[in-house]
């Protein structure tokens, strides 16, 4: 009996691999691709959702904007076309949740720097403050690569519009006026259709790790459509 197995070993682990090799081909074939969704102003969170907007179910895209840079450039949706980017908003003088948002901002600038199809939009929610002499301050202190990463001052009205019209990440009303005050700490994943792909939370390690996650696959996304 022992010379029978003997005699057979190698067949068997032969079969066995071989076994092996032919579930996990199946296996991936039948596993489904992931696919980020394609969020709706309809699907978020009523209280990030302004209320002119809480019953669109299709085609939102982030508005038009015209802001300005830390280097006093104009930066519109050109600057962003056919690129994937990550959204968020802040000001400088901010001492709670902004310096931890900023420094995972900054992990996700160093672990994307040499991908150029991704790129970074920081808006500034007091721009009346936050100039462009102050973003360049700020930029360079904490490393900003401006090729990468763009903070970004303007019209107080169009960035909170964009905040509670456009990436459905602010949870306060108001009118864009003085005492109007926004404080999100929502991370934005932005196609290069202009949809919004995904929300995370900027001062959470674990969400930043799933939205590295996400990044790679609305890259594969697009890898795959370029092959069909």
């Amino acid at each position: 009996m022992l010379s029978f197995f003997a005699k057979y070993k190698f067949f068997a682990i032969f079969l066995f691999v071989l076994s092996a090799i032919i579930i996990t081909i199946i296996y991936n074939i039948l596993k489904p691709t992931e696919r980020l969704p394609v969020y709706q102003p309809s699907m978020v969170n009523i209280e990030l959702v302004d209320s002119t907007m809480q019953e669109v179910r299709k085609y939102h895209t982030i508005q038009d904007f015209k802001l300005y840079n830390q280097n006093g450039d104009t930066i519109t949706q050109d600057f962003y076309k056919d690129k994937i980017y990550i959204a968020d908003f802040f000001f400088t003088t901010c001492q709670t949740i902004c310096p931890i948002m900023t420094d995972h901002m900054l992990q996700i600038q160093e672990r994307l720097k040499n991908d150029e199809d991704v790129l970074l939009l920081s808006h500034t929610v007091i721009p009346n403050y936050d100039s462009v002499p102050v973003l360049r301050k700020y930029a360079d202190e904490k490393g900003v690569i401006d090729e990468k990463w763009n903070l970004v001052t303007g019209d107080k009205k169009e960035i909170y519009d964009l905040a509670r019209k456009s990436y459905l990440a602010a949870k306060s009303t108001g009118d864009g006026g003085p005492f109007d005050m926004i404080h999100t700490e929502n991370f934005v994943l932005v196609d290069k259709e202009k949809r919004i792909r995904g929300f995370y939370d900027g001062t959470n390690p674990t969400a930043i790790e799933d939205l590295m996650h996400d990044v790679e696959v609305l890259k594969n996304e697009y890898k795959e459509a370029e092959s069909d």
